[in-house]
Parts: structure tokens; sequence; C-alpha cells
């Protein structure tokens, strides 16, 4: 029998074998018992069904978690972020599309934590960086493709006036406010409390439940303010005056500046002598080719970009006035010299030419009306089908089509983990790996299409888990978030499948 719709677009290859999500000829998980099972019994079924079909995953995570901690190096990566049944290791990716360790293949919209923005694996890239690797990619003095690089970064940035490259988003933000710190004399920085990541440095790290290993002293200098609440950081001013060196925000995520809030918030920062800094590295190459900044029409004393600049290699920049930026040279006399972005790997000349060719792709090639026109279309298919299961309460989209997210709720209209965790795992089960909904330059028509039968098939089993309970759907133990005081007890969360 073929496959019925409902999971149409988890089954690549059909034969005799049954799907144990909905009884019709798949291989996605093997053939069907014959006889019903109980819910649970089902969950084991499938459990064990995924242990087989993910065989690779799981010998290399039993590895993984002795050797690194968490299991890998980034903690967004990690499995507590995922399902159970979720691919645990990617072995490759081609455009938008990934293949795991256990040779399944998956659309995918995470895209490197949002740092591909072309695809995965993007030719003119790849022979950039291929081309500069062959001449060694680390030296004792500067390499000219430094300046290089410099320059077309200027040319696209136009309020900046001098950059300075490094390897991660964090270098780059804690440069800022060291900068800010050097340059005003104050020791307090502050932080929209709305964005969810600004550094792994103690000064924001400290704002957060993991702030474990570091000092009540050193989290006491970084305040918050809200995104959009000009009275909030008017407040943080009257609270701590004379001592905050700058305030840092992204420019947008989900919801748009209102009320003309990042010029109010600049001229509040000046007003009482401190910075203005935006983090660009999510709305850098995404909202705008020359960054969210000048699709806002502001121009930030310094800001930041990384992620999509160099199409998933490591580099990140940090740019801004020459007036602040001079502090980390070598001519100036008037003020100390400031210890600003040296690191042995921040120059490395491959990173330099991926970004070389990034920008001139973005330059040359219509990449952010692709993304945009992408996403629209995504989005419009995906609200159709929440409509359509009549989820608009439940399941909801948000953002720039650019750079689309989504939340989950349960059946009292409140955020949920559980829910989340479900929506993924039924997608996943579908061929679809998305923790959000970011395209690239090379998300086609027809990935686009597969995606919404996917999530259609998807939301069906959310409309069950409403009714049912999630935990009659749910394999396994809810996904977590990053920012959290203590692990759960392992033997009170759901132990990975034994092979």
């Amino acid at each position: 029998m073929p496959c019925t719709k409902t999971c149409a677009a988890a089954c690549r290859s059909r034969s005799r074998t049954g799907c144990a999500a909905c009884g019709s000829a798949c291989t996605r998980y093997g053939r069907r018992p014959e006889r019903p099972l109980s819910k649970k019994r089902l969950k084991d079924f499938v459990m064990n069904l995924f242990t087989s079909q993910f065989r690779n995953s799981q010998l290399l995570a039993s590895k993984a978690h002795a050797l690194i901690p968490g299991g890998c190096h980034t903690y967004a990566k990690g499995d507590d972020q995922y399902p159970v049944l979720a691919p645990g290791f990617i072995q490759r990716g081609s455009g938008a599309h990934v293949f795991d360790v256990d040779g399944h293949e998956y659309i995918e919209y995470g895209m490197g934590n949002r740092a591909v923005g072309l695809g995965h694996a993007y030719p003119p890239v790849v022979r950039a960086v291929r081309e500069a690797l062959q001449d060694g990619c680390n030296f004792t003095r500067p390499s000219a493709i430094e300046l290089d690089c410099a320059e077309s970064f200027l040319e696209l940035i136009e309020g900046a006036e001098m950059v300075k490259f490094c390897k991660d988003g964090s270098d780059a933000t804690s440069g800022a406010l060291r900068l800010a710190r050097a340059y005003t004399g104050r020791d307090m920085v502050a932080c929209c409390a709305d964005h969810p990541f600004f550094s792994t440095d103690d000064w924001f790290i400290g704002t957060t439940k993991m702030s474990a290993g570091i000092p009540a002293s050193v989290s006491a200098l970084t305040a918050t303010f809200r995104y959009n609440d000009i009275a909030s950081v008017e407040a943080l001013f009257e609270d701590y005056p004379g001592r905050i060196a700058a305030i840092i925000m992204e420019p947008a995520r989900a919801d748009e500046p209102q009320d003309n809030f990042l010029h109010e918030a600049m001229r509040i920062a000046h007003e009482n002598g401190a910075l203005f800094i935006l983090d660009e590295m999510i709305t850098g190459f995404r909202w705008h080719m020359r960054g969210a900044q000048k699709l806002y029409g502001i121009v930030p004393d310094l800001s930041c970009f990384g992620k999509a600049l160099g199409n998933g290699f490591a580099i990140s920049a940090l740019a801004g006035k020459a007036e602040y930026m001079r502090l980390g040279g070598l001519h100036h006399t008037d003020f100390p010299r400031v210890f600003l972005l040296s690191t042995t790997h921040g120059a490395e000349t491959h990173a330099m030419a991926a970004a070389i060719a990034t920008m001139a792709i973005y330059r040359d090639e219509p990449v952010i009306e692709r993304l945009y026109e992408q996403g629209a279309k995504l989005a419009a298919g995906i609200n159709e089908a929440i409509a359509g299961h009549r989820l608009q309460d439940h399941v909801r989209l948000s953002g720039r089509p650019c750079c689309l997210t989504y939340s989950t709720l349960d059946g009292n209209g409140m955020p949920s983990q559980a829910f989340r965790t479900l929506f993924l795992q039924e997608t996943i089960r579908r061929g679809v790996l998305m923790p959000s909904l970011v395209v690239s330059y090379t998300h086609s028509d027809a990935d686009i299409a597969r995606t919404i039968d996917a999530v259609h098939g998807a939301l069906g089993i959310y409309v069950r888990a409403l009714n049912d309970g999630v935990e009659s759907c749910l394999v396994g133990r809810p996904s977590q978030v990053v920012y959290r005081r203590f692990n759960e007890d392992p033997a009170s969360s759901c132990p990975p499948p034994r092979l």
C-alpha cells in the first residue's frame, strides 16, 4: 500500500514494510507490528527501531559524553536540546541538506546556528578556501589578505571606519565592551535581557542561570534592560549614574524595534556619556546586506558581525568609528593602550578568503532577496497548515521571513518544552531538521514544499498530543533550555537507548 499523506514526507523509499507512526508502507522505522500495541509498548517499539536506525549516532554519543563535557563543543547542539529520536551527529552537508552518520538525509533549517547563509559547502566559498590553504594559513607576520578582507568589509558596512577580525562573536562583543570601558573610564556595561546570547565571557554568562564559577562581584558589573522598553534604558543611567560604559543589544530578533527604540536608546546612551553597540551576529548578512543598521537607518559607535560573514567558516568582526577603534592601535598617545583581539588564529587566511568570497556573492547576487522570498513561502505554507489543523493558539511563527522561529504552546496556552520536543521529533521523522526556520540561499521550492508536507504530518500528531497528553506521543524526555542551574538527575530522566 502507498504511504499516507500523514507521513509521506518521511518515507523516502517505499516497500512492504510498515511505518510505526501511521501503519503505512515505508522504511523509515521498519515493519509495523501486526497486532495493535499499547501506548507504552508502541513507544518502546519506536525506541528499538530508532536504535537500529541511528546505531552510529548512539555509539558516537556514548563515547563523546565520556570525552567531551556536554558531548559536543556548542551547548545549542547538545543532546538535551533535541528529542531522543534525533540524529546525534552530522556527517556532511550540501546546500540546504545534511546527512547524519547513519546515512539519513534531512532538509535543514538550523544552518549551523545561523552561520551558513549561502548553503553548506557552497562551491565558490569552498574553492576560495581551498586556494588559500595551498599557500598556508598562519604566518609570523600579517598576510595581505587581511587588508583585502578589511577593505571588502568596510565597503559594505557604511558607518564603520575600522575593523578588527576574530574567530567568534564572543571575542567581538567582549572586545567592544573593553574598548567602551577604556574610552569612558567606567566599569559597568548593560545588555538587553531579551536577547539570549552575547558572549561566553563572564560579563554576560554572569547574568544567566549558568553563572557558576563567576564571582558575584563580576556579575554585578553587568546591568540589563528590556527591548522596546525605553523607560528601562533610562532607569539604567538613573540607577548607576556615571558608571555605565556602554549598552549592547541586537538590532532586532523576532520583534521589530518600536517607537524609534534603537535611535532613542542611542540618544540616551550618548547623553549619559556611554557608547551604543549593536550585536549583528544574526542580523548581519540576513536582515540586509549592509546589516540591520542600514535597514533601520542607525550608525552605532561599534558593531559586531560574524556567523554568515564566512558562510560557516570561523570569522567574526568588531567594527566601528575610528575614534574608538584606534585605542587598539599603535599610533595614539592620548589614551592607554587597549589589548584588543590579539589571538593566534584570529587572521587565518582561509577564513579571510571565505569571508571575501561570501561578501562578493552577497554583493553580486540577490542573496538577501532570496532569503526573504523563500522564507515568506515557508511561512505562508506553515501558517496554512497550522490553520488547517486549528492550532493557531498552540503553534506560532514569528520573525522576519529571512530568520523565522516558532513557539509551541500546550493546552493551556503556555510555552512548552515537551510540545517543542514533540514537534521536533515528528518533523525529524519526516526528514526535516528544524530547531528554527532559518532559510539559506540554496533552499529550493521543492525543499519548501517537502517541509510544509512534513509540518502537516507533525501537526497531526500535535493535535493527538493535545487530546491524549503529550506523553502519549513523545518518546523519551523533553528537551531543556540551555541556561539552567542544574542538570536533571540522570536516574529521573530517560536514559539513551541501549544497543
